[in-house]
């Protein structure tokens, strides 16, 4: 159901934001080495060093997010949008990390925006749940009898 699409792009952004609070935490970290070190020490130093730390729990809002969603709307409606969480990587690393964005790139972007453009249109019924469906549509049928 498209009333749902900025949840939907909540949860897209989110993720995309996490992807790039974990790229800059690991850039701060250098280069990794887990030789002569305790590897469970160095696991923890990775999770808990600032950006890094901050893009999980971007991720956990993402995620929470994206169950809300999933409450509300077919799977098949919600999940592809999450695609366009690849889009916005691409220009975060174009403009942030000044990462190379040929031409072959651009057309992957371009296609999976129009394959979003054309899951959006279809839009979604709504609930997973069909036996909600089927409740919501009687209590709306009810509703404008009675006016």
């Amino acid at each position: 159901m498209t009333k749902y699409i900025p949840f939907i792009l909540f949860t897209v952004f989110t993720n995309a934001a996490a992807q790039v609070m974990l790229k800059y935490g690991m850039m701060q970290l250098g280069t990794l080495s887990f030789a002569g070190a305790n590897p469970v020490l160095k696991i923890l130093q990775i999770v808990f060093s600032p950006w890094v730390f901050l893009g999980l729990c971007t991720f956990v809002i993402s995620m929470a997010s994206h169950l809300f969603v999933l409450s509300k709307v077919d799977l098949s409606f919600a999940y592809p949008f999450l695609s366009l969480a690849y889009v916005a990587v691409a220009v975060f690393a174009y403009f942030v990390f000044h990462e190379e964005v040929n031409a072959m790139r651009i057309v992957g972007i371009a296609l999976i925006c129009g394959g979003t453009f054309f899951i959006a249109q279809s839009g979604g019924t709504g609930h997973a749940d069909p036996a909600v469906d089927a409740v919501e549509a009687v209590a709306s049928d009810t509703a404008s009898h009675q006016s």
